[in-house]
């Protein structure tokens, strides 16, 4: 069989390694871009760095004992995977700067073609397109009249200076916090406008030291139990946002109110800062530095609303012209994008823009009715909520291959869900989604067009009991 791998990110990588070491080597990875990466290609702004644990966010197979801090640096996790890529081999696979615009199955085959007039032929695609790619740009007046620099945080502009500079930040998600931690000493004048307050958990970023990590090279078990102990700690925490009333959302709420109770001194400020909804309603921030950068004599938190933007700079509604020289858009992504803008049509001319018209779906976030031999990792309604998207995709490509093993012992040609299975599913993950903290009453990235959380509303547990072997009852096969 032959394969094409989408994307050469953190998931695409992952894809090429397990198909090798299952037997497979006829595949191609189309990367739109002139580099591997991901996320960690496209993000460089000041500050980044994943918010699940280093040790975690790495490849079980693939143990890093130089990571520098508990909470690694994008540049860090960037070079990891490009190590990754050279070490296994999969680097001289990826035909670079090949989007693929169009995917048609038919004849029992994918027909792909990229955005440069190339073609390919394959039996199954995996689509490890990812998530936080496609920029969302907010619709704010007279964006395109700004006289200064203005860019998205994802494409962020490193020739632009920031010493001695006015720079407003638009947004208060995790990119915001880590780009005001990160720049507030460099700039003049830092202007976060926020539209919603956040709330943010204390979580210190301890650097490890060179004895530790001379420790975790001679010991590779002290590595793996590292590993070990902080997967069932998080687990913890993120099984206990999927029911709203559970005893770790207590404490959770806890930590974050003492946070901003006890480090932000000025009452109004804290008053402005206190969000009204509950702990994690929207991804959960974090940061031990942000409250103390955003009391800097430099720094100003702009709660008025924007009304427009001018050429000097930002009017807020109440009249108020804030000067800048910078304006960068921590906005976030379109996360209802996937595979989209590829054209992907399925069986008898079945096109995915018409299945995905209301919202993206897909059966265990992995397949899709109608779509056979197409498998994505981290698709819709999967597990984002405050986990490790490498545990996640390295769960799903074990399921997948155990599908694409069906199609190698040929006991079918052609595998995808049933549309009955999938419906069920749906039907459960969002009653089952209304239980979840993410429900409990904010407007968030999480939220689909209804207002029902698009993640994976259960366990972690669950999800590897899911993953652990397929239910060939809710697929056809043929």
């Amino acid at each position: 069989m032959r394969f094409a791998i989408l994307g050469a990110g953190m998931s695409g990588i992952l894809s090429a390694i397990k198909l090798r070491a299952a037997g497979f080597d006829d595949f191609t990875i189309y990367e739109k871009s002139d580099r591997i990466g991901g996320t960690w290609r496209e993000n460089t702004y000041p500050g980044i760095a994943c918010d699940v644990p280093s040790h975690l966010y790495s490849y079980s197979f693939e143990p890093n004992p130089e990571w520098s801090h508990r909470f690694s640096p994008g540049s860090e996790i960037q070079a990891y995977f490009e190590g990754v890529a050279r070490r296994h081999g999969v680097t001289p696979r990826i035909c670079f700067g090949a989007e693929v615009v169009s995917g048609e199955f038919s004849g029992g085959r994918w027909h792909l073609e990229t955005k440069d007039g190339r073609r390919d032929d394959v039996d199954v695609v995996i689509a490890a397109t990812g998530v936080l790619h496609h920029p969302n740009i907010p619709s704010i007046e007279g964006l395109d009249r700004f006289g200064g620099a203005l860019f998205h945080s994802a494409r962020w502009d490193h020739a632009v200076k920031l010493e001695g500079r006015r720079v407003g930040v638009v947004g208060t998600g995790s990119t915001a916090v880590q780009i005001v931690s990160a720049i507030v000493d460099r700039v003049a004048k830092l202007s976060l406008f926020q539209r919603t307050a956040q709330w943010i958990m204390p979580q210190e970023n301890p650097a490890y030291s060179e004895a530790h990590r001379a420790e975790f090279r001679r010991r590779p078990e002290k590595l793996h139990q590292l590993r070990a102990d902080t997967a069932q700690l998080f687990a913890a925490f993120s099984n206990g946002l999927v029911d709203m009333n559970s005893p770790q959302m207590k404490m959770i709420e806890d930590a974050c109110r003492a946070n901003l109770e006890q480090n932000v001194r000025d009452p109004v400020l804290r008053e402005k800062l206190r969000p009204n909804y509950r702990a994690a309603c929207k991804r959960l921030v974090m940061s031990f530095d942000f409250y103390p950068a955003l009391q800097k004599p430099n720094a100003e938190l702009v709660t008025e609303g924007i009304e427009r933007v001018e050429l000097d700079g930002v009017r807020t509604r109440d009249g108020r012209l804030h000067e800048l020289d910078v304006l960068v858009l921590a906005t976030g992504f379109r996360v209802d994008r996937f595979m989209r803008p590829m054209q992907v049509i399925g069986r008898e001319g079945l096109r995915l823009d018409t299945v995905w018209a209301q919202r993206p779906s897909a059966y265990l976030s992995i397949s899709i009715p109608g779509f056979p031999n197409l498998f994505m990792l981290n698709g819709p309604n999967g597990p984002v909520g405050n986990f490790s998207l490498i545990e996640v995709a390295e769960l799903q490509i074990g399921y997948v291959m155990q599908l694409v093993e069906l199609l190698r012992a040929g006991r079918c040609r052609e595998i995808s869900p049933s549309t009955e299975a999938t419906q069920r599913f749906e039907t459960e993950r969002t009653e089952a989604a209304r239980k979840t903290i993410w429900s409990s009453g904010c407007r968030s990235w999480y939220l689909d067009d209804r207002g029902v959380p698009m993640s994976w509303p259960w366990t972690f547990d669950r999800f590897r009991e899911e993953m652990a072997a397929p239910k060939l009852e809710a697929y056809e096969l043929s």
